[in-house]
């Protein structure tokens, strides 16, 4: 398609041929066709009806932390909401725009001694990405603190669902299902102690740092946790640590991670992944789902 968005679109920041892995948390990634980083919800509504109008692959990211893009890139347009990242309180309530991060959000809520995101203080995700994913961690998941979120549908549409119509499950939410991208979200908290919230936060940092490779890239947590059993568990135990295709590896820290130690690419993590698969279905009979997103076309 012979356009070009950034006449179409002067007052937007637009990229062509932009490469991903600098976005993504893996490092990894192909070109972008068209890469947008709109600042307003208006932005991003004006971009998703061009597309519309004109049949433009659509692929709207946030902050990209558990995600893997092929090494062949994305068709049409990417957007990154990283720029929208307006966070408001108010009484009780934290309002918090898509591209927000959604430790910026926990920081926020802290800050107004109010307590029940905890949980999230150590995901690296964006506020749409946890809406989207009900992204969890330490017992805590997105859909106990969530009250609304405002969704762009398909259709051009602006909705604001509750969240019973948010319909959450493990990892997932409604808006895999209506294909809808998540403008903002309203986060329900109760009054607390500013200084127990705050010890709370860094407790479970600490926990994560010393448990998980944040020193090195990686798209996170790259497995659901089977019925029953732990995926870590399972990986460590079949003796698939430090296993490595090109730069990709099994983290020898925690099994459930792969990490870039050498300029990886997306061929190598999908490599790992289908190894891992392999051999912990072939050892223990159990097909491990994969919890981050695998995007793109291949090379």
């Amino acid at each position: 398609m012979n356009t070009n968005l950034r006449q179409e679109f002067p007052a937007i920041k637009i990229l062509k041929d932009e490469p991903l892995s600098k976005y993504t948390f893996t490092h990894t990634g192909g070109n972008a066709d068209w890469l947008a980083l709109p600042t307003t919800v208006d932005q991003v509504q004006q971009l998703v009806s061009y597309c519309t109008a004109h049949q433009l692959p659509l692929t709207v990211l946030g902050n990209a932390s558990n995600l893997i893009v092929k090494d062949g890139g994305i068709d049409g347009l990417v957007i990154i909401t990283t720029e929208l990242t307006k966070i408001t309180v108010r009484g009780n309530q934290v309002e918090a725009q898509a591209g927000a991060a959604y430790i910026d959000v926990t920081k926020a809520a802290r800050d107004a001694a109010l307590t029940g995101l905890e949980f999230a203080a150590g995901i690296p995700g964006s506020v749409g990405g946890a809406v989207f994913m009900n992204a969890g961690a330490y017992g805590g998941e997105t859909r106990f603190v969530v009250s609304a979120a405002t969704v762009l549908l398909p259709t051009g549409e602006v909705r604001t669902f509750n969240n019973d119509q948010l319909a959450f499950g493990y990892r997932h939410s409604a808006v895999q299902d209506n294909q809808g991208i998540v403008l903002a979200a309203t986060f329900a908290l109760q009054p607390g102690d500013q200084e127990k919230i705050s010890n709370k936060m860094n407790e479970l940092n600490t926990r994560r740092a010393a448990r998980q490779p944040l020193e090195l890239p990686s798209c996170g947590s790259v497995f659901k946790r089977p019925t029953g059993y732990y995926a870590g568990k399972l990986i460590h135990d079949a003796g698939l640590q430090g296993y490595t295709v090109g730069g990709a590896q099994v983290s020898t820290k925690h099994a459930g991670f792969i990490v870039n130690v050498n300029h990886g690419t997306a061929a190598d993590y999908q490599a790992v992944i289908k190894h891992v698969q392999d051999t912990v279905k072939e050892k223990y009979g159990v097909q491990l789902q994969r919890e981050v997103r695998i995007i793109g076309r291949d090379k």
